[in-house]
């Protein structure tokens, strides 16, 4: 196992193209967070597609439906926004807009995107793996997607 700074608050996803870390961030939103690990702990994100993954903007995932359209059977979250900036690397929910809508999908930001800042829940950054995240096939929606072949809390590794 690699040596991870905190294996409780840290996500191992391994997609079809490579490895990505994800450190947690419950000090921000610990309801996000503790669903999040919930869902990865039950095998949930286990084979999701990237469904929408916009160039320049934000690579997202979590739908069981591979559309955009459903979530987990869990009940919606309740928004836990703050002032943490949408930069490259952050990790943060998708939501309809109801702000109290976030669910299951996330999505990984490919480069800043301030214009979320306090109306997206900001729960995690992307610790190493940047490069890989870059390369996951693009598209609205996208054709043959890559997936998630496994999401783990690294603690149970």
């Amino acid at each position: 196992m690699a040596d991870y700074k905190d294996p409780e608050n840290t996500l191992v996803i391994e997609t079809t193209k490579g490895e990505v870390v994800i450190e947690l961030r419950p000090d921000l939103a610990p309801g996000h967070v503790e669903r999040v690990k919930e869902l990865a702990r039950e095998g949930f994100y286990d084979g999701i597609v990237f469904h929408r993954v916009i160039d320049g903007f934000m690579a997202q995932v979590g739908c069981p439906h591979g559309t955009g359209t459903g979530g987990s059977s869990k009940p919606d979250l309740k928004a836990e926004f703050t002032d943490e900036p949408h930069a490259r690397g952050i990790c943060s929910m998708a939501r309809s807009q109801m702000p109290d809508s976030a669910n299951s999908q996330f999505f990984i930001c490919l480069d800043d995107a301030g214009f979320l800042d306090r109306q997206y829940t900001v729960w995690g950054k992307v610790t190493s793996g940047m490069e890989i995240v870059d390369t996951i096939k693009k598209g609205e929606p996208v054709s043959d997607p890559d997936s998630i072949i496994s999401m783990k809390v690294a603690a149970d590794l």
